[in-house]
């Protein structure tokens, strides 16, 4: 008696313990269609660059453009070669400076790539979310 009554109650969870998972999966598919929207609300502008922004650019905001990696370090060292003023400092442009500024702006690629690409799956994912509602709907209609 002890067993039938085991596997009458197993047979009873199986089917929940399937939609929660089919739910986890819904959900995890939500969240990653909210992170993709909000990066792109987040990046703005930056996001028609995405064709670009493959790590070795990033997006400049204050001038809405793209600089190349390589030729903003070289601009920093003739900042602090010509000892150009810094404003941000209000003193000239120091190698410390220039270090930091380096750092930054790789910082900036790298999280312009991984937005780009989060934003990249946004169709693919929304895709993916009517798909599996739509067999949610047929799977609800049968039962």
């Amino acid at each position: 008696m002890k067993r039938f009554l085991c596997t009458t109650i197993a047979m009873c969870l199986a089917p929940a313990a399937g939609i929660h998972a089919q739910d986890m999966t819904l959900n995890d598919i939500k969240g990653k269609i909210f992170d993709a929207r909000m990066a792109k609300q987040t990046f703005g502008n930056g996001a028609k660059f995405c064709n670009e922004l493959n790590g070795t650019n990033f997006y400049f905001a204050l001038r809405d453009r793209v600089l190349n990696l390589e030729e903003f370090h070289h601009s920093l060292d003739n900042l602090v070669r010509q000892q150009v003023f810094n404003p941000e400092k209000r003193r000239p442009w120091s190698e410390q400076d220039a270090t930091d500024r380096w750092a930054e702006v790789q910082k900036e690629a790298v999280k312009d790539k991984a937005n780009c690409q989060l934003i990249a799956t946004l169709p693919d994912l929304e895709k993916q979310l009517d798909d599996m509602q739509k067999k949610v709907g047929a799977t609800d209609k049968k039962n």
